[in-house]
């Protein structure tokens, strides 16, 4: 029987029918209530029903809610169905309701393009681009309100919660990326044998990383998807992460931890965003709030790591003087744990549906929110709940298909995607300072400017001083010799904190002992014999060895400064440098103490500003919050001990984690959706770049004053806050 469409033409369709259905199934992730297969069936029947339809668009009634939400659903018919069982056909008769799928024509295998369903050729819908701006404009707006509505019903539940911790783990991989170089450089610089200038490097450079990876990533996000996007920043995070364990030289562990950088760098503008998309109005500043916190759990696992594995020297193997893998190693391995878990947990959740709906991709989007609906209602012991959605508003797209012809290089197929790709970041990150958001974003850039440049450069000043201090406290505690004359003596004990000056050593054996922060100056050494040393800021200057000889140790020629050596002979020397600096045992304790409380005293700050968010409002909590971490830093000036250093830095911490928690609300919030990451991604490059220079210009001043980083940091964290009452508040409003 002919059905006015032919043989052919229903051939054509199915074929159509069933490649939509696999694309469905490949986007939609794991099934909810029954399998994909089964909804992607169940599609393909509803939708050649639609198309054996040959009547207008009154034959296909829906309703529009009451509540003016704008998106379509057939009220009436959701209450009816109340108690139906929701894997029946999502609770609906197939019979009765036909599914408002919103494809617009179905790929044909021997085109390759779209056909509109209505027949009029792709050349005659181009349209004013204006005219094509302001349309995408409206359907935005509609779809913010259409998306806050369906959010709410799909409630807050299982799903959010389970999202919330497998991004927590990508969060988590950040925080502790901060502090792996912190924590091994004790203990690196000792196995590369690193000057000051290389320390200060190593240091800077995860930040520099991190830079170029929020940018990069946030970018790259808006365009092909949260998910997928974060799923190769962290891959790239944890491959090099795990190599810079294993490198042996400096350059080559440099590359690792900066390429390591860069790809975690993508992990905060992601989160932030993705979690949002999943998150209805009236609890999001709450939530994401209680997500910043495995950023602190971050920093507390990386500081107990640290302090449970670099100090067992004991965790260490090594082939000869090439290769070695001390316990600081196994410490950087363990820290790509929390990023390795974010991986293996990511790939069981499904993109964000609101970056569905901005690219077009209707049904996709629908059914990964009725996944959110049907996991949340089971949850709640409600398995009957019908997701009543049937069509959700999507936006206009631009034509950007380029027919680059079959003869065409796969090289230069992939040059040109990657060209279109990188045309298409790079005017979404112009987009933003366009004249709607110039002022938007030039007021947020100076907030996250100033933030951290007072946070980052305060934070790793403050261990600075810690160190500088003890360093003070252990040098008026060093004793002095002159002109002391020693013969015929073993010393087999350790010497520790000593000044020798004008010493004559005559005859002596120093055996089996170690030397901390021991110098010798202008002292004589005839027929002495040193054996089985291992040393620690131990100088020899101006010195004279005659006969003397060095087997077995670590006293290398950089020890003997402006020395004389007559008939002195050095056998067996230990090669490289040591791995452990004694004298600095328990500087790097304090350390690991000092990031553990630091860290852990952000709980407080933590938990008051998600129970506040919503009630007192964004800008409130973030201006309020820098006011009175700006007040805080003028304590600094009274802390001239250890205890009262420590305490500051906490009660510094416990202020400012209001600020930042509220400053990654207001930026989601702030930016729609199709430029949410790529706007936070570029804020928080800006916000790495800032803590490099904090870092570099606080640091500078340690043992020299404290007032000058003290001025510095209550000046930006005023003008940050002064800054912050210019915005707009997002508390209330829809997502964009």
């Amino acid at each position: 029987m002919d059905d006015g469409y032919g043989r052919d033409g229903r051939q054509d369709f199915i074929r159509g029918a069933k490649d939509i259905a696999k694309v469905v199934k490949k986007q939609a992730g794991k099934k909810v209530g029954r399998s994909v297969d089964k909804m992607a069936d169940e599609y393909t029947k509803r939708s050649y029903k639609r198309f054996e339809e040959e009547d207008d668009d009154d034959d296909y009634p829906v309703q529009q809610s009451q509540d003016g939400d704008g998106y379509y659903r057939n009220d009436s018919r959701a209450n009816d169905d109340e108690g139906g069982h929701s894997d029946s056909t999502e609770g609906h008769d197939e019979d009765d309701e036909i599914y408002e799928g919103e494809y617009q024509g179905i790929p044909r295998a021997e085109s390759g393009k779209t056909v509109p369903v209505d027949g009029i050729a792709p050349q005659a819908q181009i349209r004013d681009l204006a005219q094509f701006e302001a349309e995408r404009r409206k359907d935005q707006e509609e779809l913010a309100q259409q998306y806050e509505t369906i959010l709410q019903e799909c409630g807050h539940g299982k799903f959010q919660w389970t999202l919330y911790f497998v991004l927590g783990l990508a969060l988590m991989a950040d925080g502790v990326e901060i502090f792996v170089v912190g924590f091994v450089l004790p203990s690196a610089e000792k196995d590369m044998c690193l000057s000051e200038e290389s320390k200060g490097m190593l240091g800077l450079i995860v930040y520099l990383g991190m830079m170029v990876g929020a940018f990069l990533w946030g970018g790259l996000a808006d365009r092909i998807g949260r998910r997928q996007t974060l799923l190769i920043s962290l891959s790239i995070n944890s491959v090099f992460a795990f190599f810079s364990s294993f490198v042996q030289g400096y350059s080559s562990f440099l590359l690792c931890r900066l390429l390591s950088g860069v790809g975690i760098g993508g992990s905060i503008p992601i989160v932030f965003s993705y979690y949002s998309e999943f998150l209805a109005q009236e609890k999001r500043g709450e939530h994401l709030s209680w997500l910043c916190m495995f950023w602190m759990i971050g920093g507390i696992y990386a500081s107990a790591m640290a302090w449970a594995i670099i100090p067992h020297y004991g965790w260490s193997f090594q082939m000869g003087s090439a290769y070695q893998f001390h316990s600081w190693r196994v410490f950087v391995l363990v820290c790509a744990f929390p990023s390795v878990a974010a991986i293996s947990a990511l790939t069981t959740m499904p993109e964000s549906p609101r970056f569905f709906l901005e690219n077009g991709k209707h049904d996709e989007a629908w059914m990964i929110l009725k996944q959110v609906h049907d996991t949340n209602m089971r949850a709640k012991g409600y398995p009957e709940r019908v997701f009543s959605v049937t069509t959700i508003k999507t936006v206009k797209q631009m034509d950007e298909l380029v027919d680059m012809g079959e003869g065409t290089a796969w090289h230069q197929r992939w040059r040109m995607k990657l060209a279109d790709l990188f045309n298409q970041v790079w005017s979404n990150f112009l987009a933003i300072f366009s004249p709607e958001y110039r002022r938007t974003t030039l007021m947020m850039m100076a907030v996250w400017f100033s933030m951290s440049f007072s946070y980052y450069g305060l934070t790793v000043w403050f261990p600075d001083m810690i160190k500088y201090l003890q360093k003070q406290e252990y040098s008026s505690r060093t004793k002095v010799f002159i002109k002391e004359k020693v013969e015929h003596v073993t010393f087999n004990f350790t010497l520790e904190n000593q000044v020798h000056r004008n010493g004559e050593y005559f005859n002596n054996k120093f055996m089996n002992l170690k030397m901390k922060s021991m110098v010798f100056e202008d002292s004589l050494f005839e027929e002495c014999y040193f054996e089985d040393i291992t040393s620690s800021n131990t100088f020899f200057k101006n010195c004279t060895f005659i006969a003397t000889l060095f087997y077995n140790t670590d006293l290398f020629k950089y020890r003997l400064i402006n020395s004389k050596l007559v008939n002195s002979t050095f056998l067996h020397n230990k090669e490289g440098c040591m791995l452990s600096d004694f004298s600095d045992e328990n500087s790097a304790y304090m350390i690991y103490f000092v990031s553990f409380l630091g860290t852990l005293a952000v709980l407080p700050g933590n938990i008051v500003s998600a129970l506040l968010m919503d009630k007192i409002g964004r800008l409130r909590m973030l201006a309020g919050s820098s006011v009175i971490s700006c007040v805080s830093c003028f304590f600094l000036s009274f802390g001239n001990s250890e205890s009262a250093m420590i305490a500051l830095l906490c009660l510094f911490g416990g202020i400012s984690i209001a600020s930042w928690n509220a400053l990654d609300v207001l930026t989601v919030e702030l930016y729609p959706s199709d430029k949410r990451c790529t706007a936070f991604g570029f804020l928080n490059a800006l916000c790495k770049l800032a803590a490099v220079l904090g870092i570099s210009i606080f640091t500078s001043f340690v043992g020299i004053t404290k007032a000058v980083p003290i001025l510095f940091a209550s000046g930006a964290l005023a003008a940050g806050s002064f800054l912050a009452f210019k915005l707009p508040e997002t508390r209330g409003q829809v997502l964009q």
